[in-house]
């Protein structure tokens, strides 16, 4: 889980709006090798234990998922031989079930066991290579891939079919803010934003009476200059990802590629499809469900996230530009100018 994590969910392209009061406490640390905020409404005398509570559950978080860790829970099952079942703690158990879920709904667009690939690529913690995967390589790494050969058992045991890679970096930093969201709950605080990587989520109010609000950036063709603000959505008990490729990009023998690989090609995707943003009251949902969308492209995964009511925003190349489509659900959530 390293900065891989936050390189795949490009944790720059989300920034909240600043609100400066003497009730509001800023926490910050790091956690699974990127950053994390927390704004709140507090007493000054709590914000020391707050943060080493909300560091506490990010640290539980990479000692269940990480793959960078080679003694987390994910990387001992992914070490673990052939037919062996393995007792998941309760987190990962429930991010497992909802990869699960997502694989199954989007045809293996997502896919959890995508491990193989991710290391193929070089974006795993395995030295990466100097040039990509030969074609040999990538089918040899596909081979290994398949949501359909995992079985979660009801008590939350996973069963280790035989060379299974887990790999849950595309929704494991939303649970992580998530658990931080869960956590302030518990100590009686209703009004924070959480930050990790670039992932949202927001309770309550701001000092102000009203609701936190998010800065989406519009792409810009000329990566050297700042990306212009394209707009403005209310966190109303809501959380934000975003997933896309416009910042970040591979050369790879010689040419440009995606780092957002495709499961069921094995190959990085190659459509026009630039950014998602996804609004969804978990986190963890709306960073699952933005990778999905980036996979399946701009037309299939903007018919996809409209039938099943997604709030999305979804943006595209288009000449020396970009364009955009948001789905219904999503629009409510803008803050008209």
């Amino acid at each position: 889980m390293r900065g891989h994590l936050a390189r795949l969910l490009l944790a720059g392209l989300l920034a909240p709006a600043l609100v400066h009061a003497a009730s509001v406490q800023h926490l910050a640390g790091r956690t699974m090798g990127t950053t994390w905020t927390v704004s709140l409404e507090a007493a000054p005398e709590r914000a020391a234990s707050l943060r080493d509570g909300v560091q506490a559950r990010l640290d539980e978080v990479v000692a269940q998922m990480s793959t960078w860790e080679p003694e987390s829970a994910l990387s001992r099952y992914n070490r673990a031989t052939a037919g062996s079942w393995h007792r998941l703690p309760a987190g990962a158990s429930q991010v497992v079930a909802a990869s699960l879920e997502l694989a199954r709904d989007s045809g293996g667009a997502f896919d959890p066991t995508i491990g193989p690939l991710v290391d193929a690529w070089g974006y795993g913690p395995a030295r990466r290579p100097a040039t990509g995967p030969d074609m040999e390589q990538v089918a040899s790494a596909r081979s290994r891939i398949g949501w359909e050969r995992l079985q979660l058992a009801p008590d939350g045991r996973l069963l280790q079919p035989g060379d299974i890679q887990l790999d849950l970096s595309a929704i494991a930093t939303g649970h992580g803010v998530d658990r931080v969201a869960g956590y302030l709950l518990s100590e009686g605080i209703t009004d924070f934003l959480v930050e990790v990587g670039g992932e949202l989520r927001a309770h309550g109010r701001r000092p102000d009476g009203l609701p936190w609000r998010v800065a989406v950036e519009q792409p810009a063709a000329d990566d050297s200059r700042l990306d212009d603000v394209q707009l403005v959505v209310r966190l109303d008990g809501m959380a934000i990802a975003t997933s896309g490729d416009y910042r970040r990009s591979d050369l790879v023998d010689g040419h440009t590629v995606s780092h957002i690989l495709d499961p069921r090609t094995g190959q990085p995707v190659t459509h026009s499809l630039a950014a998602v943003t996804v609004l969804h009251p978990q986190a963890m949902q709306a960073d699952a469900l933005a990778t999905t969308l980036l996979v399946l492209g701009p037309v299939e995964g903007l018919e996809w996230a409209r039938e099943r009511g997604i709030a999305a925003l979804l943006v595209w190349r288009e000449g020396q530009g970009f364009g955009s489509a948001m789905t219904d659900a999503f629009a409510p959530h803008v803050v008209q100018p």
